[in-house]
């Protein structure tokens, strides 16, 4: 802590022991700036960056596709693997496909997407209730 000081002398101090004047924080009233190696800094800063790019996590969406008239054990094997996803952080598109006369039972393919939704709902929300695109239902989980 040197205290309020010029322009000029801060630089001639900085000069004096071999280092650079940075400032720090402009918009402060006075201007705050520290007497520092500038390179070091920069490398620090950058070090900083690159550390918190690292503990980023990327949200993927993973799809899950299922049928309207899906057998209990495949049912299962799908729930565990949205689960699984959901575990990892990242999104669920669950993809429910009609074929032939299938379209004529849409309800069918809303009760499957309800019942994944009711065993999901404790570490899921619904980001998409399920809503038809062509000949395919779609909804998307996320993690709570």
């Amino acid at each position: 802590m040197q205290g309020v000081m010029s322009t000029r002398e801060a630089i001639a101090r900085a000069f004096a022991v071999g280092l650079d004047l940075v400032e720090i924080s402009p918009n402060a009233e006075p201007p705050v700036a520290k007497i520092l190696d500038y390179g070091k800094f920069k490398y620090e800063q950058q070090k900083k960056r690159n550390e918190a790019r690292k503990k980023q996590k990327v949200v993927e969406i993973k799809e899950v596709k299922v049928r309207p008239n899906i057998d209990e054990n495949d049912y299962q094997v799908k729930l565990r693997a949205m689960k699984s996803f959901i575990g990892e952080g990242d999104k669920v598109k669950v993809t429910l496909r009609f074929r032939g006369r299938e379209m004529a039972h849409q309800e069918l393919g809303v009760k499957v997407l309800e019942r994944i939704r009711a065993d999901m709902d404790v570490e899921t929300k619904v980001e998409q209730m399920p809503k038809m695109e062509n000949r395919q239902m779609v909804m998307v989980l996320t993690p709570r």
